[in-house]
């Protein structure tokens, strides 16, 4: 029986590259290859197309990562990592089959006698294990859909909708989802008037405020401004990434923290929830450095909740799913007042961290699904949605040549 063959996408241009990396490498150690032919796929930072040539180490178990050394901001801790940080040269995967669909790398051989069908990377399904802006966001989702190839997560909408946090909480307040009251902003009215901006946020918000990009992921660039003096240099840093800024009041005021819950979806049309999982951050929230550089942090699961607040996370990881048009898979996350017990929807992640050690597979994992199971139910949702819009009837053809009659009004 031929094997089903799997491309791992992974790199990229947004500035979770390097989460990229860690998580794809995971992945292609823990994926079954007695089931699957992987063809491991690389963007480099400047957007080239490749397949890494230390790829087939990693493949072959000749690679040794240890958890504790997975580390987001150092390219070099991982070969794999290395080589899509130095932007090395494409090279080709071994005897490519023939198929009718595919993908064009870069590529540095221009050798006429190298036909374009030769240096299509084809493949039956993809996971593009990508974060952030250019991989999260619907982009790199539609130019699948325009190849006609399967893929695990999101489709174009969900995908979008998912990456920008303003656009997601519009949509969680129509499905009446309760979100914490937010203010967004344009980096270009920012410039403009800042005084101005901050006098709007400071009425319409209690402080602390988090101030973050609309689109990115991995808490990149996001800030806490106790007051109005650490605004200014919070909406600075957050315009960094991004045109349009979110600010959002902080759960708990001044002196409590919100609890951070977050819970894990998997499926397509019908969603299924795992059990809620609980971050305590060693700094004053969970923030770049303390995901994958500082040490400290902890993660609890199950999360320590009533079983009428367990339910009622799992029922709103499911509503927000449905609400953005998630597919496949989301990690769901939850800001929870510690006075009042009430529980409020953070943001949806489309395509969270995926090491074996990040939360979204560990949430599974304590739900009675282990990683290398969850990749291959993932696999699985991705070619039954890809199989499921193949039923949708296609445009009715116009014939050709059309003639048209015009007729002139007197």
């Amino acid at each position: 029986m031929e094997k089903l063959r799997v491309g791992i996408l992974f790199g990229g241009r947004s500035g979770e590259h390097e989460v990229s990396l860690l998580s794809a490498a995971s992945v292609l150690n823990a994926i079954d290859k007695e089931k699957y032919e992987v063809v491991p796929i690389g963007i480099t930072k400047e957007g080239r197309w490749l397949t890494a040539e230390h790829a087939e180490n990693l493949l072959a178990g000749k690679l040794q990562i240890e958890p504790r050394n997975l580390r987001a901001g150092d390219p070099d801790m991982t070969e794999p990592a290395a080589v899509l940080h130095r932007g090395e040269a494409a090279v080709f995967p071994p005897e490519p089959v023939h198929r009718d669909k595919g993908l064009v790398p870069f590529q540095t051989d221009a050798s006429p006698l190298r036909r374009a069908s030769d240096r299509a990377i084809n493949v039956d399904v993809i996971f593009p294990v990508l974060h952030g802006t250019f991989g999260e966001d619907g982009t790199i989702q539609g130019l699948l859909e325009l190849a006609d190839i399967p893929y695990v997560g999101a489709g174009v909408l969900g995908s979008a909708a998912g990456m920008d946090k303003d656009i997601m909480k519009s949509l969680f307040m129509a499905a009446g989802i309760p979100i914490v009251k937010h203010v967004t902003i344009l980096r270009s009215a920012w410039e403009k008037d800042r005084k101005r901006v901050e006098q709007v946020i400071s009425t319409k918000l209690k402080y602390p405020v988090f101030v973050k990009p609309a689109n990115l992921g991995s808490s990149v660039g996001i800030s806490k401004a106790h007051d109005r003096k650490e605004l200014g240099s919070a909406i600075e840093e957050a315009a960094r990434f991004d045109r349009k800024i979110v600010i959002e009041e902080g759960v708990g005021g001044k002196k409590d923290k919100a609890r951070e819950i977050e819970c894990s979806v998997l499926g397509n049309d019908e969603a299924q929830a795992s059990v809620p999982g609980e971050i305590v951050p060693i700094k004053e929230f969970y923030d770049y450095n303390a995901k994958y550089l500082d040490e400290g942090s902890k993660l609890i699961i199950p999360a320590k909740l009533t079983k009428g607040q367990t339910r009622k996370v799992q029922e709103m990881a499911v509503q927000a799913f449905k609400a953005v048009d998630c597919s496949g898979l989301a990690r769901v996350d939850f800001l929870m007042d510690p006075k009042t017990g009430k529980i409020y929807l953070n943001e949806i992640n489309t395509m969270p961290g995926f090491t074996s050690i990040s939360m979204y597979p560990k949430l599974w994992a304590a739900s009675g699904l282990e990683y290398s199971d969850l990749i291959d139910r993932l696999i699985q949702l991705g070619i039954e949605r890809h199989e499921d819009k193949k039923k949708t009837m296609p445009l009715i053809p116009i014939p050709y040549p059309l003639t048209l009659s015009v007729g002139l009004v007197p």
